[in-house]
């Protein structure tokens, strides 16, 4: 097949791949305003352009298709984190601003109702944890091993700290995203989150 650009003909993995992403983008979308139970299997692959027989090639089923969209969507707020954390290079601020982002991400819509609402309901608690350590762990354990390397926190078992922070991350941006009012639950996370941290700055002044 040729995608008309430049002729560059397609091979068998990518028509495959584009159809797998295809899938997910629709699926995304509708998730995201329906919910889960909302968005049925037919208005899915009629939203991606393909066949239900497409759909069950790649997902065992619209589960499967939801752990993936859940996990693509886990990888787009650790990206966001990432990016709003690397605006200084002071580890602890990196910290701070990671912190904060994550907890703004749980007041997006779409993040909200698939990661926060309809995936505790899906997935086995075992599959998010895993899915979420996967992509956040690593970054989490990074930031904290460069505090403490360079005297910004005390030190203490990074890999231990990066588990209860990550763990208390997730508690927090669940209690904002299902609270009454958001925009309050998420300044009084932030305050929380931000205590917690200085807690842990060696020599505060």
């Amino acid at each position: 097949m040729v995608n008309g650009e430049g002729g560059h003909r397609q091979t068998k993995a990518e028509r495959s791949a584009g159809t797998r992403n295809a899938l997910i983008v629709a699926a995304t979308r509708l998730f995201a305003a329906k919910g889960y139970a909302g968005a049925g299997r037919e208005e899915i692959v009629a939203a991606a352009g393909v066949t239900r027989g497409a759909l069950y090639h790649h997902f065992a089923d619209k589960a499967d298709l939801f752990r993936a969209v859940f996990e693509a969507m886990e990888e787009r707020v650790v990206t966001d984190v990432a990016e709003a954390a690397m605006v200084t290079d002071d580890p602890v601020e990196q910290l701070r601003l990671g912190c904060r982002a994550y907890l703004d991400a749980a007041r997006d819509p779409g993040v909200r109702r698939i990661c926060i609402i309809d995936a505790p309901v899906v997935l086995d608690e075992t599959v998010r944890r895993e899915i979420a350590t996967n992509n956040a762990l690593g970054m989490v354990r990074e930031a904290l091993a460069a505090a403490v390397a360079s005297g910004r926190l005390r030190e203490q078992p990074v890999d231990a700290l990066a588990h209860v922070l990550l763990a208390t991350l997730m508690a927090a941006a669940q209690y904002v995203a299902t609270a009454d009012d958001p925009d309050q639950a998420r300044l009084d996370a932030g305050t929380t989150i931000d205590n917690l941290l200085a807690g842990l700055i060696a020599n505060p002044p």
